[in-house]
């Protein structure tokens, strides 16, 4: 049966105490004695149907979905991040390992797409992990993910320190300009510390605004992004110093051993840029037409983020003046960008690369705020009633985003004495998503192959046309999502000493992916176990009503 809603025409507007009004010519307006959703009747009732009221207001539409998922993956962050991670194990045959992540992560979007469009809620991961496993599962999942984003926020805010140094030597406050700025230093690691605290400060300011303001800068970013990495690609292409056929050669690599291990290493990089793509799910409550728009926008952002990111790989690696001088591998694409375009253009290029960052910050904080929020209004974490608080001024979850801000604060001081910043944050916090996004992509398989999702075939969105689905392919690719996230996990923690332990002699250093995991799963797990004994979550009373509708 095709659902439908009883609700009002979505042509008017509903304030928040669900009042709306029309004038002489049959527009509407918002009675101001509360605050504005911004949501039609038709957006309130369906969300109704799924047992949540319209607190958030909704500012959102289809470019700025896109822009929520594509500046959270946001190629020119973390492939200027992360690029000498990548070609320092692989060497130039690391570019292979982008199209092989790139198709596992697509699948993953399409599954997560089909979920969109049923359950377009705010707190995406955890709701539809809950709903299709129960919410002690659901929980531990939506757990996994806040501690992943929040690790998520503080790599992407240091991520600056590939940058802004770069561009002006004054960046780089620790130790003085004449001090080596690269990430894995002592003097580069500390000094993207400061740098990551006083970006952090910023988005703050900027998530807790309405969410019209955040859509607007995270969509003239992406606009900045988009024009930076056509630029550079463009130019690099214009400027070789060999041919394409580099790819097919580990040149550059330094590696002892089998160089299939070191390749998998070099995927690690890969891996930290394609996710995030959820973002635009997080945002369901605050989109207009979610259940048309966020799976497009969810797919379209992996599409452009791995065709970008890719051509960007290349362009780099056939325009580098050098693979084999060590510069690459220790400074990454910024130092290709210095060398082949001077210090006027290159600096400007680097700027578009410095709003990406903040773009991407922004985008992964916001997304990091509305999962705490949608887990706190189920009474489901320490502080509740607060974090699930919603400013009737601005219209967002203003507690629930300082903490997500604070907490990566606190994940950068910790480790401010480790020149491993970069890369074991970096490859503990996309473990962590990964083993999130498992606990959506499992369950959902098992109700494939159970038969489940079968009965949703009818569910229409706004406009009454079907939402999007796998259909018959769905356990197929499902099924190779699985597999794709399992064997990633194991890459991602696997306990590679330049990874984890620069030292190189410090086991727990190595192992730190592992204990870290464990241990919050074994704080969060005894944490809900005291606290939720014989509590009804909305696995059991909102997901009855939903299926009732």
């Amino acid at each position: 049966m095709k659902q439908q809603l009883n609700v009002p025409p979505p042509a008017q507007r509903t304030d928040a105490t669900g009042t709306t009004h029309a004038d002489a010519t049959g527009a509407t307006h918002t009675d101001r004695t509360g605050p504005a959703t911004d949501s039609t009747a038709e957006e309130v009732g369906a969300l109704a149907v799924l047992g949540y009221r319209q607190e958030l207001r909704r500012g959102v539409g289809t470019f700025s979905s896109f822009a929520a998922g594509f500046s959270f993956v946001s190629i020119l962050t973390t492939v200027f991040q992360l690029f000498g991670l990548g070609f320092g194990f692989g060497g130039a045959a690391f570019f292979w390992t982008w199209p092989l992540v790139f198709a596992g992560q697509m699948l993953v979007a399409l599954n997560f797409a089909q979920l969109a469009g049923w359950w377009p809620v705010s707190g995406a991961v955890f709701q539809w992990s809950s709903r299709l496993a129960g919410k002690s599962f659901g929980w531990l999942t939506g757990w996994t993910m806040i501690i992943g984003q929040i690790l998520t926020v503080a790599v992407a805010a240091v991520a600056v320190q590939a940058v802004l140094p770069s561009i002006w030597a004054g960046f780089q406050i620790v130790g003085g300009s004449h001090a080596d700025p690269t990430p894995t230093s002592g003097t580069g690691a500390e000094n993207a510390v400061v740098l990551g605290c006083a970006m952090l400060a910023v988005t703050t300011a900027v998530t807790v605004l309405r969410v019209r303001v955040m859509a607007i800068v995270t969509s003239v970013g992406v606009g900045v992004e988009i024009v930076g990495v056509t630029a550079l690609v463009a130019l690099l292409f214009f400027l070789p110093k060999r041919s394409a056929t580099v790819v097919f050669h580990h040149t550059g690599a330094t590696f002892s051993g089998s160089y299939a291990f070191a390749w998998l290493a070099s995927a690690l990089m890969a891996a930290y840029v394609l996710v995030g793509f959820d973002a635009a799910g997080e945002l369901s409550e605050e989109t207009h037409a979610p259940r048309r728009t966020t799976p497009r926008t969810i797919v379209r952002a992996v599409l452009v983020s791995g065709l970008g990111g890719g051509l960007l790989i290349l362009a780099g690696l056939i325009a580098a003046p050098s693979l084999t001088d060590g510069h690459l591998a220790s400074q990454g694409l910024a130092w290709v960008v210095e060398q082949r375009f001077g210090a006027v253009v290159g600096r400007l290029l680097l700027c578009t690369v410095a709003v990406a960052v903040f773009a991407c910050t922004l985008a992964c904080q916001t997304a990091g705020s509305r999962m705490v929020y949608s887990m706190a209004r189920e009474e489901a974490l320490p502080g509740s009633k607060i974090l699930a608080r919603v400013s009737p001024r601005t219209g967002t979850p203003v507690v629930a985003g300082l903490v997500v801000g604070l907490g990566a604060v606190a994940a950068l001081l910790v480790n401010i004495g480790q020149t491993a910043l970069f890369t074991a944050l970096s490859s503990l916090c996309i473990a962590m998503l990964y083993l999130a996004y498992l606990g959506v992509t499992g369950p959902l398989l098992y109700r494939r192959l159970s038969g489940w999702t079968a009965a949703r075939s009818g569910d229409l969105d706004e406009d009454g046309q079907p939402v999007f689905t796998l259909g018959r392919w769905g356990v197929v690719l499902n099924a190779v999502a699985v597999l794709y996230q399992a064997a990633m996990v194991v890459n991602l923690l696997w306990p590679r000493t330049a990874v984890y332990d620069t030292t190189g002699h410090t086991w727990w250093l190595r192992w730190s992916a592992v204990l870290f995991i464990a241990a919050t799963t074994a704080v969060g797990a005894c944490y809900y176990a005291f606290t939720h004994r014989g509590h009804r979550g909305f696995a059991e009373v909102r997901l009855a009503a939903a299926e009732a509708a």
